[in-house]
């Protein structure tokens, strides 16, 4: 039997966090999880992932933790157990996407306690990460980081330092607002084409070849061409909460976002659409309906 890599303990065992998981384990990693839906706990159990029975469980079982988490109180809550728990000093990955205050917050109070936090928010979709084709943007003291590192390596294509605490998650408010104008620009593009009359799956293999592609047009396009969107790589309803986040860091540097604003109706309305729990890919939807598309299939029930 191969020798493990070392332990790592996951709080948030949902898209990312499960990817993060599984790809770990079959990196040789001894990974211990925690997740608050029992369908995800008995998901990751059978993958290899060793179920703790709360937070701080997971985060005693190793040096390492990661957090993945849905929303701001989350992280707080989760902060807290670690901190209540009065536990040796961890290094801490965050990996979700949230406002620099709440980031700052865990970390001042993972600090006083005697933890790392690192700020580690991760660039690509669910589907990237479940192929560990995911880029790591770190932030934070450099000698975790770099202590850090073969674990991070282990779920993901490449890692970057970017210095000082918050520098992950300034560079992931940049990267999400080119991924949200690039889906429903790929959505736009793809009504375009089925309005002209051209195969949807050729489009989709012709644009990839081509000058115009991008990786969000790669990865949500296909699905675009199928009119399917389940199982989401990220949700509607989720990514509500990136977009907000990033549209508050822009208006406090008060930098103007035109394009980026444009989508938001868009995404406004697949909610609207009870699209929500699809994936984000479903703009093409509402797209479809404004240009009068009539696939020639049944559509699938939403």
């Amino acid at each position: 039997m191969a020798r493990s890599k070392g332990a790592v303990g996951i709080v948030g065992l949902g898209i990312m966090g499960g990817a993060f998981a599984k790809n770990l384990v079959a990196a040789g990693w001894r990974v211990t999880g925690y997740d608050i839906d029992p369908a995800r706990r008995r998901t990751m159990a059978r993958l290899g992932v060793t179920i703790a029975p709360d937070i701080a469980a997971t985060a005693a079982a190793a040096p390492f933790v990661i957090t993945s988490l849905p929303s701001p109180q989350a992280l707080r809550d989760v902060v807290d157990a670690i901190v209540a728990a009065k536990l040796p000093g961890k290094i801490i990955a965050e990996a979700s996407t949230f406002t620099l205050d709440d980031k700052i917050a865990a970390e001042t109070a993972l600090r006083k306690a005697g933890h790392t936090l690192l700020d580690t928010p991760m660039s690509g979709t669910g589907a990237q990460a479940a192929v560990k084709d995911l880029v790591v943007l770190a932030s934070g003291d450099s000698k975790a980081i770099k202590t850090a590192r073969p674990m991070l390596e282990g779920f993901s294509r490449v890692v970057y330092d970017l210095g000082v605490f918050g520098n992950g998650s300034r560079m992931k408010y940049v990267a999400n607002l080119l991924v949200a104008i690039h889906n429903v620009a790929s959505a736009e593009a793809m009504v375009l084409a089925m309005k002209a009359g051209l195969d949807p799956k050729q489009v989709v293999e012709v644009i990839k070849a081509g000058a115009g592609t991008s990786r969000m047009f790669e990865a949500r396009a296909p699905m675009m061409a199928a009119d399917k969107y389940e199982p989401p790589t990220m949700k509607i309803k989720v990514w509500q909460k990136d977009m907000d986040v990033i549209g508050a860091f822009a208006d406090s540097l008060g930098v103007p976002t035109p394009t980026f604003n444009a989508t938001m109706p868009i995404y406004a309305a697949a909610r609207s659409l009870g699209l929500g729990m699809q994936d984000t890919g479903a703009v093409c939807t509402v797209l479809e309906g404004l240009a009068g598309v009539k696939r020639s299939k049944t559509r699938r029930k939403r």
